[in-house]
């Protein structure tokens, strides 16, 4: 008898999770894991903006998926069509000709994208901050701003180099925000040329909140300790344009930048419109507590099951109508009972409601500073940077993981942070032309 098949498409939070613990749950011959995801690994984000400062080495917040799925199948491509109707799958390899993939049950999980807005210039001249290479991208950039405004004799130039702009206060902009900008201020020991008040960075926010997961006092808390740091600040402020590296913001301001960083939000990826899924107006899949898909009308699209930032899951500890947000902590959560439900399914067992107790939350804002709001209670400074650091690493996937991270941080505590920009990785063909075109 085939054993049935069970597709994960996608493998961040959710995919990775559901595919471990599905590898420990089903027995022997009882079902085949396939995880098709366009990368050989799992990014664990929250670590990013501790890589983009250099705080942990880059290859220490991936999870290689190969070494950790050894009872699945991984198949590096990208999911571009999903027939459910049909049980079939179109995947396009990295090289070569689509292939069609029939499953008996299928787990979409292939995330969220950044939501950006129709802003001119915003395409060519903003970075992301949601995949290692744009952290790593982003790393080398700034530490080359320095060299530059080191280097020239224009004003002009250096003010440009030394301007950085994050535009979204939440956690991905304000961390980033800060790591970067501890990093910057530390690698200026080395540039007697520059001083901290020569670096302009920017945090730009259309709202009026800066970490509002974190409450209301402790978001406050965070503006005063940027601010002690002379971070401008701008709440309430919309990026208007970016043409030509040109900062326009709604209150009036412009400025060239050679940095901007958009972390303005996420939305569902664009893979879902290529479904016959149900999907909300958001253009996430609707979902019913168990993480089963469902359509308008409630009815259970059997052997379709989603999770994470891709799905619209009702939260049943809040008010009715509430969804659960797209955080870390719910898709890691999310990702353990939905597999415990295919496994149930497949036994013909019941299967249970995702029902969560809100731990809390904290921030990173640099080194030895953060923000955390845990069981009510608002925790601030070095020890809620303790906590960020301490939660974070028992999150992040397998022990291989978990025991280079605490090297980083051990050696961290008795050597300095390499502060060298390595902008050639971005351009590894660049001296082979050079070289070529050089010849007599």
């Amino acid at each position: 008898m085939t054993p049935n098949r069970i597709l994960v498409v996608g493998a961040g939070h959710v995919g990775l999770y559901v595919a471990l613990r599905l590898s420990r749950k089903l027995r022997p011959g009882e079902a085949e894991v396939l995880v098709v995801d366009p990368q050989p690994h799992m990014t664990y984000q929250p670590f990013l903006p501790e890589a983009a400062a250099g705080n942990i080495s880059p290859r220490h917040t991936v999870v290689p998926l190969r070494r950790e799925l050894r009872k699945s199948r991984v198949l590096s491509g990208e999911v571009t069509k999903i027939e459910h109707e049909r049980k079939v799958a179109t995947v396009q390899p990295v090289v070569g000709p689509a292939r069609e993939i029939p499953y008996d049950h299928i787990v979409v999980a292939p995330g969220s994208i950044s939501r950006t807005l129709p802003i001119p210039g915003l395409a060519e001249h903003a970075v992301g901050f949601k995949t290692i290479g744009e952290a790593i991208f982003l790393r080398n950039h700034v530490l080359e701003r320095l060299d530059i405004a080191a280097t020239t004799t224009d004003a002009a130039t250096r003010k440009r180099a030394l301007s950085f702009v994050v535009v979204g206060a939440g956690y991905a902009g304000v961390e980033a925000l800060g790591e970067m900008e501890d990093m910057a201020r530390d690698a200026l020991r080395y540039y007697p040329e520059l001083k901290p008040a020569d670096m302009h960075w920017v945090l730009v926010e259309a709202t009026h909140r800066v970490l509002p997961e974190v409450g209301q006092e402790m978001g406050a808390y965070t503006v005063e300790q940027l601010l002690k740091r002379n971070i401008d600040v701008r709440l309430g402020t919309r990026l208007d344009s970016c043409v030509d590296g040109v900062v326009k913001l709604s209150d009036g301001e412009q400025f060239a930048a050679d940095t901007i960083v958009w972390t303005a939000g996420v939305k569902p990826h664009p893979l879902l419109a290529s479904t016959d899924l149900p999907r909300n107006n958001r253009g996430a899949l609707t979902c019913e507590p168990t993480l089963r898909v469902v359509g308008e009308d409630g009815s259970i699209v059997v052997g379709a099951w989603s999770a994470g930032d891709c799905a619209a899951v009702p939260d049943l500890t809040a008010a009715a109508g509430t969804m659960c947000s797209p955080s870390a902590q719910h898709a890691v959560r999310q990702a353990t009972l939905l597999a415990d439900n295919i496994v149930a399914s497949l036994r013909g067992k019941g299967i249970k409601e995702y029902r969560h107790k809100h731990v809390g939350s904290v921030a990173s804002l640099g080194l030895h500073k953060g923000v955390a709001l845990l069981y009510g209670v608002k925790v601030k400074g070095l020890i809620a940077w303790f906590l960020h650091r301490s939660y974070h690493l028992s999150r992040i996937p397998s022990l291989n993981r978990k025991v280079r991270v605490v090297i980083d941080w051990t050696l961290a505590l008795f050597f300095k942070r390499e502060v060298v920009s390595l902008g050639q990785l971005q351009e590894p063909f660049e001296p082979m032309r050079d070289a070529t075109n050089s010849r007599n």
